[in-house]
């Protein structure tokens, strides 16, 4: 993708307020580059809106990314998928997987950081791409693009914390009353989302060459199909989806479900959107650290994260092929010609990110897996979902889209007959086995109402702290004793 993982030190830049302590005030600086010397070309809008791309795949301070770990510590640790590495002992990781942490915990804190930044980074391509003297073209579709990682963004807040400060221009003033901001409802939140990807849906269908894994329209229609199934919408998630899966876009299932997470088959025909890693780019900070579910052929060494239980594999029959994708016991160590087996209380691993085209395999921080955000497996499950809701029970073409779903992972079709009720608890299920580590499962179970997250917890000796609270995570201490307009969530002060 051109330039996407290429961000420099200007994405910091651009935001900052150059003040001086000097007796005279340089009106025209130039030792830094402030937002009004920058926004020149279609050079420096290109640049700004990589910068926003980059949010997604690194960290300024050297932190975990987003996506590719951040994310997964509170979605998937914070599910009943997943608990963290036995060799893990930093206290906040642990109680991402005990359902134990709270409001100062870092790792909560640090997703909303990162969630802030990356929105900051995209309010500053639109606020100032608009004044830029370039193509109407090109500048059209990089304050869309910039739109689309703000609502994936802000879905992502929103969903995590609740109502959430709805911020959309860069700060531009050091009046600290005017910094700080209060909490806004949800729905507030979710219309600036809707609003943010309707005008996405105007991005290209398709690019080409270097330019490849930007987002698209058809992102942008099955993100919003996400947003609109989330609200209970079912009316214009079905339109949404319809829209994608018979839009003309070419998505379709891989034949072979472990290509979803190859790196030669990365950008394919299932993945809608995806966060992009590349192998041995020099880059700082951008690590895919899901591919450190190995670690090494030393047994007796742990990957990053492992399953909650054992009940986690034993979800899968020995047919579905998805198993074998999903988990692994074994690797082939090429130095030796022999596979290492792996048997303990925690196996079998965590195997989907592992990226098995680099030598030696340990060098698992180079990897150039990419994270797969929305894939078409995600819209037919929708889809099979959407349909069972309005209609109150599955009609044929909801049998269908489950059906291609289970046919790819070579498990036979759903029984036909089943009620709405039925349906519903099949379409989760097969939402669990198809997304493991794909930070889907929190969400799937907060979005179902009720206990459900709860009950599902409690089914995880680990995890039977849990408890109504966890339906949402704390707002970050830190940023309530930073800002006195926000108010803690319940259960959490």
């Amino acid at each position: 993708m051109k330039k996407l993982h290429t961000y420099t030190i200007i994405a910091l830049l651009i935001s900052a307020t150059a003040l001086s302590s000097c007796n005279k005030l340089n009106e025209n600086p130039s030792s830094v580059i402030v937002s009004s010397q920058f926004f020149k070309t279609s050079s420096d809008a290109v640049s700004a809106v990589n910068a926003v791309y980059g949010t997604l795949n690194s960290d300024p301070a050297g932190d975990f990314p987003l996506y590719g770990r951040q994310l997964n510590l509170l979605v998937e640790n914070g599910s009943d998928n997943q608990v963290y590495s036995p060799s893990n002992t930093n206290p906040d990781v642990r109680a991402m997987g005990t359902t134990t942490y709270i409001a100062s915990n870092s790792r909560v804190q640090k997703v909303w950081q990162q969630l802030y930044y990356g929105i900051n980074r995209a309010n500053i391509a639109i606020d100032n791409i608009p004044a830029i003297q370039i193509d109407t073209v090109l500048k059209s579709r990089l304050i869309r693009e910039s739109k689309f990682i703000r609502a994936l963004l802000y879905f992502d807040l929103v969903r995590l914390y609740g109502d959430v400060p709805l911020v959309l221009h860069n700060p531009n003033s050091i009046d600290l009353d005017k910094l700080f901001v209060s909490r806004a409802a949800a729905d507030a939140v979710y219309t600036q989302i809707v609003s943010d990807l309707k005008d996405a849906t105007n991005l290209p269908k398709t690019y080409a060459g270097a330019d490849v894994g930007r987002a698209t329209r058809g992102a942008a229609h099955a993100l919003l199909a996400k947003v609109y199934v989330t609200r209970e919408d079912w009316t214009d998630a079905l339109t949404e989806l319809t829209t994608v899966i018979n839009g003309g876009y070419g998505y379709a299932l891989f034949p072979n479900y472990r290509d979803v997470f190859q790196k030669a088959t990365k950008n394919g025909v299932e993945h809608i959107f995806s966060v992009q890693f590349e192998t041995n780019l020099g880059e700082a900070n951008s690590v895919q650290d899901l591919s450190l579910s190995f670690t090494s052929f030393n047994t007796g060494t742990f990957p990053i994260d492992v399953p909650a239980d054992s009940s986690v594999f034993k979800l899968f029959s020995k047919t579905d092929t998805r198993r074998a994708v999903t988990f692994y016991d074994s690797v082939y160590n090429a130095a030796t010609g022999k596979y290492v087996v792996y048997k303990n209380a925690y196996t079998p691993y965590f195997n989907k990110f592992v990226d098995y085209s680099l030598s030696p395999l340990s060098t698992q921080s180079q990897s150039g897996v990419n994270y797969p955000v929305i894939r078409y497996a995600d819209m037919l499950l929708l889809y099979a979902e959407v349909l069972n809701e309005i209609n109150g029970a599955p009609n044929g073409d909801a049998y269908n889209a489950i059906n291609l779903v289970r046919s790819r992972a070579g498990v036979a079709g759903l029984t036909a007959g089943l009620g709405q009720s039925a349906f519903r608890d099949s379409i989760f299920l097969e939402r669990r086995k198809e997304f493991i580590q794909e930070g889907h499962r929190w969400f799937d179970l907060v979005r179902q109402g009720g206990t459900v997250l709860v009950d599902a917890l409690h089914k995880i000796p680990a995890k039977s702290a849990a408890s109504s609270k966890n339906n949402l995570f704390p707002i970050p201490q830190v940023e309530i004793q930073l800002n006195p307009q926000l108010k803690q969530n319940p259960g959490y002060n």
